[in-house]
């Protein structure tokens, strides 16, 4: 009798820790960014500090990343569940584009919606003389990390402008903080960079030295022949010394999870982002951009269905 008892008693302590485990289990949520000097970085931060604080048991982290096309693939292989993306390169993913970065097409991936968009920059040092677009025939770029968001963005505004790599002097393939570094040091004369309004990098150079902020005219937007990317300006006073708008592209960001994640968890995800985006305005200045009417516009990719419960209850769907 004392026996049965004692097995009964270790039975239900044992269902007991098994049931605490389960309910304790932590919830795990990797925010995949970009480079730590760019806009997808605090932003990220940002969007993690909502979560620790809104979703139960959650432990997020931020992970720099070189940005899109690796944040894809990462989220394809599941080692990640939010992730920074440009809109073409999600695309890009979804349909397998090889020379993109894509090996095979990203089928897991799911959309949480779409949020501020990113503005091509092109800047160039005053002493470099680059004014226009043509001017870059013969100077040093620097055109992001190879087959990343950015590196594709370039592609596409040069081949649409009639120029290629070929015509430059020189191309680096170099993240944002780096490509700044070399331009103060006069070992480089133009950077474009694809990232929110007030990027840290350009911040920073701008106040170092005087600069020239290249112009993308709309007819060049116009033949790039992508939805994706709408032409844009950059308001005068974003940068020191811009005293004029810049005409530009701008391309949506797209904030990207997978299949596996549940989805109550993709549906709290989606939930406090959109309703905290006055807090994520103090993160960064560009996700003052993020828009509730325009997070299930034209997105490349299926809505992850917890993302999709969510918006139907605030009536965007």
């Amino acid at each position: 009798m004392r026996l049965t008892k004692r097995f009964s008693l270790l039975a239900a302590a044992a269902a007991f820790t098994a049931s605490t485990a389960a309910v304790a289990a932590p919830t795990f949520i990797n925010i995949l960014t970009g480079g730590t000097s760019g806009v997808y970085y605090p932003i990220g931060v940002g969007i993690s500090q909502l979560y620790s604080k809104g979703i139960d048991g959650a432990k997020t982290s931020v992970q720099a990343t070189k940005a899109s096309v690796e944040n894809l693939n990462l989220l394809q292989a599941g080692r990640g569940e939010l992730g920074f993306a440009l809109g073409d390169s999600v695309a890009d993913g979804w349909n397998g584009v090889e020379d993109a970065g894509f090996k095979a097409p990203l089928k897991k991936l799911r959309a949480i919606g779409g949020s501020y968009p990113n503005y091509i920059q092109i800047v160039a040092s005053k002493e470099s003389g680059i004014k226009t677009l043509a001017d870059l025939k013969g100077k040093s770029i620097s055109v992001g990390a190879p087959k990343s968001g950015t590196e594709l963005n370039a592609r596409a505004i040069l081949k649409a402008a009639g120029l290629s790599y070929e015509d430059m002097g020189k191309v680096e393939y170099l993240p944002f903080a780096e490509s700044v570094e070399l331009i103060k040091n006069r070992q480089l004369d133009a950077t474009l960079q694809s990232a929110g309004l007030g990027m840290a990098a350009i911040r920073d150079l701008s106040s170092t030295m005087p600069l020239n902020y290249v112009e993308i005219p709309e007819d060049v937007v116009a033949k790039i022949g992508n939805d994706a990317y709408q032409a844009a300006k950059i308001p005068a006073g974003t940068y020191d010394g811009q005293e004029a708008d810049v005409p530009t592209v701008a391309i949506t960001n797209i904030l990207v999870t997978h299949s596996d994640v549940p989805d109550d968890i993709a549906y709290q995800m989606t939930k406090l982002l959109f309703e905290n985006l006055d807090q994520l305005g103090n993160a960064h200045s560009a996700a003052k951009d993020i828009k509730l009417e325009n997070a299930t516009k034209a997105l490349p990719i299926p809505l992850h269905p917890g993302a999709e419960r969510y918006y139907k209850e605030a009536g965007v769907l």
